[in-house]
C-alpha cells in the first residue's frame, strides 16, 4: 500500500500571489450605442467567472450572470471577457467581487436596472451565491422598465464610422 507523506511545516505558510483589485481591466470595457424605442433586458452568462482567495491565493469559480437594461448604451461582449478574465488571480473576497463587478458596470453603462449574481462552486461544504441590484435613483416612481422609453438618440448610427473612430478595422 502506497503512503502520501503529508508534512504539514510545508503547507503551513504556503500561499500563491494574488492581485489587488486595482488591476481589474475595467478600462477595456467597450460601450456600444443603443438606440431601440423599446428596452431589451440583456443577460450575459458565463460559467468561467475566477479570482482568488485573498488569503490563500487559491481558486473561487463561480458561474457569473449580469442582467440588466440598458440605458444609452451596453457593453461589448468580447471587451467583457477581457474585464471578467482579468479577476482570475484578484485576490477577493466572494461578496466583494459581485459588488465590485455592480460598481464597474454601473458607471461604465449607466443602465436603467443591473444585476449582478454570482454562483459559486462548492468550497469547504459550503455553497455560496451572491446577488447584488442597482436602479437609476432619477427614474419616476412606477416606470415600466420593460416598455417604450426614451432614449438618448433617435438617430441610426453610422456603424462604420464608430469602428474607424475605436481604430478598428471593417469586418473584424
Amino acid at each position: 500500500m502506497t503512503t502520501v507523506p503529508m508534512d504539514s511545516e510545508k503547507l503551513k505558510d504556503m500561499r500563491f500571489d494574488v492581485a489587488g483589485v486595482d488591476t481589474v481591466a475595467r478600462d477595456v470595457l467597450v460601450m456600444i450605442p443603443y438606440t431601440f424605442p423599446r428596452r431589451t433586458e440583456i443577460t450575459v452568462a458565463t460559467d468561467e467567472f475566477s479570482a482568488v482567495c485573498p488569503w490563500s491565493g487559491l481558486p473561487d469559480y463561480a458561474k457569473l450572470t449580469v442582467r440588466y437594461l440598458p440605458g444609452d448604451r451596453y457593453v461589448e461582449l468580447k471587451s467583457f471577457k477581457y474585464y471578467v478574465t482579468s479577476f482570475r488571480n484578484v485576490g477577493i473576497f466572494q461578496e466583494d467581487a459581485t459588488n465590485v463587478i455592480l460598481e464597474h458596470l454601473v458607471e461604465a453603462l449607466d443602465p436603467l436596472f443591473i444585476e449582478v449574481h454570482l454562483d459559486y462552486n462548492i468550497r469547504g461544504g459550503f455553497h455560496t451565491l451572491t446577488r447584488a441590484q442597482h436602479c437609476r435613483a432619477d427614474l419616476p416612481d412606477g416606470m415600466d422598465l420593460g416598455g417604450s422609453q426614451p432614449v438618448v438618440s433617435d438617430t441610426p448610427i453610422d456603424w462604420a464610422a464608430w469602428r474607424r473612430a475605436r481604430g478598428e478595422q471593417e469586418g473584424t
